[in-house]
């Protein structure tokens, strides 16, 4: 069965729509029909063989490059939710412009939130091949969000919540029966006993009891200078990380263009390239599609996994 997925072209004066016609250019992926939604001007570029949605003009305002790459958003979840798409590949926007057009959220992943009403959703990055080979998935328990709020958002019930998450995501999509996740501690050496904060027993502890209450396999709180590795040498089929940065470093140093960003907890498949609109090199010739060339597979894979009765595993 052929798998139709919506991608939506980001920031027009980033490298996003580049990228996106660059992954498909010369040949669509198999089995794949996709459809683009952008600004007008977009339209004359999009590769042979696709279809294009207007979402209306652009006038080179960054309240304007919002609110384009907002309705392109706006455009194809309303379509992926009467079920014309399977999947949903974004490319990336600009928090700033989402802010000057009216959007007060941290990312794509909350606005998505909102247009579907969710009531949880989680931030996966996951690469199937590393560089290190063995395949890397890091959870984001927190994301956009200024460090020093972190330790007040880190809740028993957000940890647990986003390992049921994750749990029922690898069991569905990964098609993992038994999925190994790895809860990542806050503190250096997991507080080694207390010493160095108590976050570790007073919060993390009690969620590892409540998923394993709840048939899940959730071991930790590891320390962060080890559990990545360990996860890479096969101990773990995912980690969750208290905070962005602590799971992003760990995964970009070992899946730089190969990462994608997936949201779990959605009603179709959503991914998206592990990089950001790239001003500076927008229009140079210089963007890497390599990215977004993962994410059209992953989500073309996961949405069969998903969606078809006889599927592959990713």
């Amino acid at each position: 069965m052929r798998t139709r997925i919506a991608v939506t072209l980001g920031d027009p004066r980033g490298i996003g729509p580049e990228v996106a016609f660059q992954a498909v250019a010369g040949e669509l992926p198999p089995g794949v029909d996709l459809t683009f939604f952008g600004s007008d001007a977009l339209g004359p570029q999009v590769p042979a063989g696709c279809d294009f949605v207007s979402v209306g003009g652009f006038d080179g305002s960054e309240q304007d490059a919002g609110n384009v790459s907002v309705l392109a958003i706006q455009r194809a979840v309303e379509s992926a939710m009467r079920g014309e798409y399977r999947a949903l590949v974004t490319a990336p926007v600009s928090k700033p412009a989402l802010r000057a057009a009216g959007r007060d959220v941290p990312g794509q992943t909350e606005l998505l939130q909102q247009l579907t009403g969710c009531e949880s959703v989680g931030m996966l990055m996951a690469a199937e091949r590393t560089r290190l080979g063995p395949p890397l998935r890091v959870l984001l328990a927190t994301t956009h969000y200024a460090l020093r709020d972190v330790p007040e958002m880190v809740t028993t019930d957000l940890l647990a919540d986003q390992a049921e998450l994750l749990c029922a995501a690898l069991r569905r999509d990964w098609k993992i029966d038994e999925p190994r996740l790895a809860l990542c501690a806050l503190n250096p050496h997991a507080s080694e006993g207390g010493l160095f904060g108590d976050e570790e027993a007073r919060v993390f502890e009690p969620a590892v009891q409540r998923a394993e209450s709840a048939g899940i396999d959730l071991s930790g709180p590891h320390p962060a200078d080890t559990v990545f590795q360990r996860a890479l040498a096969g101990h773990f089929d995912a980690v969750i990380a208290p905070y962005h940065d602590v799971g992003m470093a760990a995964f970009k140093t070992v899946s730089f263009g190969g990462g994608v960003n997936v949201t779990l907890g959605l009603p179709f498949v959503r991914t998206s390239p592990d990089h950001g609109t790239a001003f500076d090199i927008a229009g140079t010739g210089r963007a890497d599609a390599s990215s977004m060339r993962e994410a059209l597979r992953l989500a073309q894979q996961l949405s069969s996994a998903r969606f078809d009765t006889d599927s592959v595993d990713v």
